[in-house]
């Protein structure tokens, strides 16, 4: 291994150079190179990489408002439907109210006719009473008459067949009846 000292390097390496300052030949090919690799990076390498990010740009803030259009269709969505939520509470109660008043209304209907039929039933009942009691009242005088004048014959000894005549004697008969039962009320 050869050991030689720094300041024989340093003498080695100044011996065949010029002046490190001033640019040689190769520092200007390296400087050109170097300027076309720029030219040719912002002729056909920057373009598309600025329409590419311009796009991507554009595409996040069509998104970006996209996104809030949508959250704000959402919220007047959310307040349409909570409008439509309370409109249709509203809705049910008057429907609710309303089917009581209407209930009620029906109730007092039907109260209203039973109690007319009732009323109804009862004067057919009474008229069917009076007309039984006319039958009966009727029926008691033909049968009263009958055995008042059979009773009468046979007290008397003569005949009673004037149908006229027996009738006349059975309603005085039974008027004197109906007062005595009066004045024996009193």
């Amino acid at each position: 291994m050869v050991v030689t000292s720094a300041p024989a390097l340093l003498a080695a390496s100044t011996a065949g150079d010029s002046n490190f300052l001033v640019p040689n030949a190769t520092f200007i090919a390296e400087l050109v190179a170097f300027g076309l690799l720029l030219w040719a990076l912002s002729k056909y390498v920057l373009p598309p990489l600025s329409r590419a990010m311009t796009q991507r740009q554009d595409f996040i803030d069509r998104q970006i408002k996209d996104s809030q259009e949508a959250r704000e269709r959402a919220e007047k969505t959310e307040a349409d439907l909570k409008a439509l939520l309370e409109e249709t509470r509203a809705d049910a109660s008057r429907i609710r109210e309303e089917a009581r008043a209407a209930g009620r209304a029906i109730i007092a209907e039907l109260r209203e006719k039973a109690e007319e039929e009732s009323s109804r039933i009862r004067e057919r009942g009474e008229q069917q009473l009076v007309a039984e009691r006319e039958q009966v009242i009727a029926a008691v005088r033909a049968d009263l008459g009958r055995l008042a004048a059979e009773l009468a014959e046979r007290i008397v000894g003569e005949s009673l067949d004037d149908d006229a005549r027996q009738r006349r004697i059975v309603d005085r008969f039974l008027d004197d009846l109906g007062s005595r039962s009066t004045e024996d009320a009193r």
